[in-house]
């Protein structure tokens, strides 16, 4: 069994260029299934998807913020075994402070302590039971998302045989009532979780095993305790790291993200999907999405001095894919940050550029970017007011002949083309020094307001055929050809007829699939807006965008003759 696993996960390892399995991690994984090989494999899938979602990635024990957590005696791996020889892990939910603690270091030091408990053969044999602390603690210290996650890692993302869960309350409010109902809905009539009152846990575990708190003879000091899962010094890289950020490494053809994957569907094997799935089951394919918390930081984005130039606060880009600015000598040196993120397109490393409508304080900043990363084609896919709100300022001259000066840099109208469904503006842009620019720049912009959804689904798919040939070397390994212009967030309309799909993130996802489409006859929305949001975070922002990609995908089909025409759309019956 370990070398029919290690031969399936190590074909996937050489696909990306990383190194083999060990024989050692491949026997923890197996023993967590019982040597069932199809079983562990989804495990192990499953362990590197949640460290790569929940950022739990190079962890660095002696440092802060994850030294101060681990020693905070919040998780606790106890010395003592229960009779199976099961090792025995303890959270203390009193000890969880929501409003100073940050997340993913949670779920960072609970993976590194479970992480160390199954380095032992004993625990890999006799498995693991998790006590989960209610006692003492208030309304406060608790948080549904996290004790949910903590859940969900237990059951299906960790490679250790979970015996039971106990869950130990002095005292249930509603919040923990409800979160009781789920864990007993999420197994049934399986005993798997277990509601205990702190008079009864002795009758589930000896008093050998249990702290002097919870009525057993154990003395036990967090402190001194959990010090002993601290190596020396931080120690030698995580061999799993490389594995784990595999998502995030250049894999092939020129170092994009989006190729080819598992699951891969046909137009009509798409059609079938929507059509089963119907609104419901796709708005229910991108919550699984939205919920996964994106594989990055944010630090340059959230810094104090870079606020003003966001135009939301809660759409941050990713340090990992964002652009810098050449940084100005005169002015000072925080001057590189522009809140915009490179992004691959299909088999084309940064295909595109995604960021929010400029600022009135950063249209200079905009057009930098558009001089130094040798923009040829702008796509605007937003109008600049929506619902009475102003989405974006008018950063470009907007009739013929008008010029304004941005900066250094002058930008000029050359000429406005209207169109059925856009405007097509050609912009000429020069510096202070030169008197003729190096060449022109074509501004799609698309204008949705109020048209019917059959017209917006053909105004997208027309733009895409107009303004993308204008790209040169499209398949090539080109720096930068096309600038999605968006705001990525937003009070936006829930129905189609209002333009709520219209949006750069689903203007790209559409470029990719049906450029997949093209190329292999087969494509993956989901895996393709995943990918996505590993290097603009956030993108497509709401189900009703996801849904547009399908219905659009599937109406494109039919103009092509793929799938042949209906007079229903998939998916439209039942919601």
């Amino acid at each position: 069994a370990t070398k029919q696993f290690l031969e399936e996960i190590n074909k996937w390892t050489v696909q990306y260029n990383v190194s083999p399995l060990s024989w050692n991690v491949a026997v923890k994984f197996l023993m967590a299934r019982k040597f069932d090989v199809l079983r562990a494999i989804e495990l192990f899938h499953s362990y590197r998807e949640t460290r790569l979602k929940e950022g739990i990635v190079k962890l660095k024990p002696h440092e802060e913020p994850l030294r101060s957590e681990l020693l905070s005696g919040k998780f606790t791996i106890l010395s003592a075994r229960d009779p199976s020889g099961a090792s025995i892990a303890l959270f203390t939910a009193k000890l969880h402070h929501p409003n100073k603690s940050v997340q993913h270091v949670v779920l960072q030091a609970l993976f590194y302590l479970l992480d160390r408990a199954v380095e032992s053969f004993e625990t890999q044999r006799n498995g693991l039971v998790f006590i989960y602390d209610m006692a003492g603690s208030h309304y406060t210290n608790f948080e549904l998302d996290l004790s949910k996650k903590i859940l969900n890692l237990l059951k299906g993302a960790f490679p250790a045989r979970l015996k039971r869960v106990k869950n130990l309350a002095a005292a249930l409010w509603p919040v923990l009532t409800l979160f009781c109902v789920l864990l007993q809905q999420s197994k049934g009539r399986d005993p798997f979780v277990q509601m205990v009152k702190m008079s009864e846990l002795k009758e589930h575990l000896p008093r050998e095993c249990l702290p002097e708190y919870l009525g057993g003879s154990l003395k036990l000091d967090p402190l001194s305790w959990n010090c002993r899962f601290l190596p020396q010094q931080n120690g030698h890289p995580d061999p799993l790291d490389e594995l784990i950020l595999v998502p995030l490494v250049a894999p092939r053809d020129n170092g994009s993200v989006h190729i080819p994957g598992p699951k891969c569907m046909t137009v009509h094997q798409l059609l079938d999907h929507v059509t089963r799935k119907q609104k419901r089951g796709i708005y229910e394919e991108y919550e699984d999405i939205r919920r996964r918390s994106p594989a990055g930081t944010f630090s340059c984005s959230l810094a104090p001095y870079n606020q003003e130039k966001n135009r939301y606060g809660d759409v941050p880009c990713l340090d990992q894919t964002r652009v810098k600015l050449t940084k100005q000598h005169s002015r000072s040196e925080l001057t590189d940050y522009i809140n915009a993120s490179f992004m691959d397109g299909y088999k084309q490393r940064n295909a595109y550029i995604g960021t929010q409508g400029p600022l009135e304080n950063t249209y200079g900043d905009f057009w930098r970017m558009v001089w130094e990363q040798n923009v040829l084609v702008i796509v605007m896919t937003t109008r600049l007011e929506e619902g009475g709100r102003r989405k974006c300022g008018q950063y470009w001259p907007l009739e013929k002949d008008f010029r304004v000066c941005y900066g250094s840099l002058t930008v000029t109208n050359l000429g406005v083309e209207n169109l059925s469904h856009y405007k097509k503006t050609i912009l000429e842009i020069c510096t202070a020094e030169q008197r003729s620019g190096r060449g022109s720049t074509a501004m799609w912009a698309m204008g949705a307001g109020g048209c019917p959804r059959p017209l917006l689904t053909e105004g997208l798919l027309a733009c895409l055929r107009a303004a993308l040939p204008h790209a040169p070397n499209r398949a090539g390994p080109l720096r930068e050809t096309l600038l999605g212009v968006l705001p990525w967030r937003g009070a936006l309309p829930v129905s189609f007829r209002a333009g709520s799909s219209l949006r750069g993130g689903t203007f790209c996802a559409l470029d990719i699939c049906l450029s997949q489409l093209q190329d292999t006859g087969t494509l993956n929305v989901y895996q393709t807006v995943m990918r996505m949001r590993t290097q603009r975070a956030f993108s497509i922002q709401t189900p009703e965008q996801y849904f547009f990609c399908y219905t659009a995908i599937i109406e494109h089909a039919q103009r092509e003759g793929l799938l042949p025409s209906t007079p229903t759309r998939a998916g439209q019956e039942k919601s």
